[in-house]
């Protein structure tokens, strides 16, 4: 879904957004933030690219981390649990993952994981990502987008 089309969902809902991103570092609340208007349902985002910002900031578990590493499903859902609870936010995105070239802790770049936590909703996608760097920050982007998109419709 394009960020034009989410912002007017949720402010028709009267609802906001909140992010906690790693490999993505906040493009995907600058991106909706580039929308006219998105003030009214963006809360702001958290920036979480360190593993250990992860814990500090966004409260994921720290045993987690130290189990999984910081690529997981369960790191993402937990990212959008803190995006949501810190920010104050209706619905939080929380996105981990691999943007490559190489892996990290032994997940082959183009990984990611989306999370979505929400009234009543916590769910995770993980999408597998080819090309570059920039390509594979954009596809997160934009699967956020779809995974938020999908509740709001």
């Amino acid at each position: 879904m394009e960020p034009e089309t989410l912002i007017t969902h949720l402010i028709e809902r009267g609802e906001t957004v909140a992010t906690a991103e790693s490999l993505t570092a906040g493009l995907v609340c600058a991106t909706l933030t580039e929308v006219p208007g998105s003030s009214a349902a963006v809360r702001g985002g958290l920036v979480v690219y360190a593993t250990d910002l992860k814990a500090k900031l966004a409260g994921v578990d720290e045993d987690l981390l130290t189990a999984y590493g910081a690529v997981h499903p369960e790191v993402a859902a937990q990212l959008a649990v803190g995006a949501r609870d810190r920010c104050g936010a209706t619905w939080g995105l929380g996105l981990t993952g691999v943007a490559g070239p190489d892996g990290q802790d032994g997940v082959e770049p183009g990984t990611v994981h989306v999370g979505l936590a929400g009234p009543g909703v916590l769910t995770v996608c993980t999408l597998d990502l080819r090309g570059d760097r920039a390509s594979v920050r954009a596809g997160a982007v934009s699967g956020a987008f779809a995974l938020l998109g999908e509740q709001l419709a």
